[in-house]
């Protein structure tokens, strides 16, 4: 099982940044690759970004494409979502989640996340 963690979510205006944080431990070998998830309030938990442990390739979902980016630090086993342009539309909780799969088809279903952080609120507003 791999634990994580994250951090680094608030309250920003619409328009600003906010870089989130997901330390990762335990069996992180296992995984191939790690995602970032979001969920609003009564609406279900939607895919954001993902990237591939060993290549780097990264995958994001057309809401947050030329706003977010995600990135990976390896030797702390840190993953990052930098997110700049926010707007209302980004408030939610969001969660880093890690795979075993490494076909990238996995990615966009959070079924095929079988380890979750806690979550980290974000509020934007107008």
């Amino acid at each position: 099982q791999v634990q994580l963690v994250e951090s680094g979510g608030g309250l920003v205006q619409a328009g600003g940044s906010l870089r989130l944080s997901c330390a990762a431990s335990g069996r992180t070998f296992s995984s191939y690759a790690m995602g970032w998830f979001r969920q609003a309030p009564g609406k279900e938990r939607e895919f954001v970004a993902a990237i591939n442990w060993s290549n780097s390739k990264t995958y994001y979902a057309d809401s947050v494409k030329g706003r977010f980016t995600i990135s990976r630090d390896n030797p702390n086993i840190m993953v990052y979502l930098q997110m700049n342009s926010l707007k209302p539309e980004d408030t939610a909780v969001y969660y880093c989640a890690a795979t075993t799969y490494y076909s990238s088809s996995y990615y966009y279903s959070e079924s095929n996340f079988g380890s979750w952080g806690q979550g980290t609120q974000v509020t934007v507003s107008s």
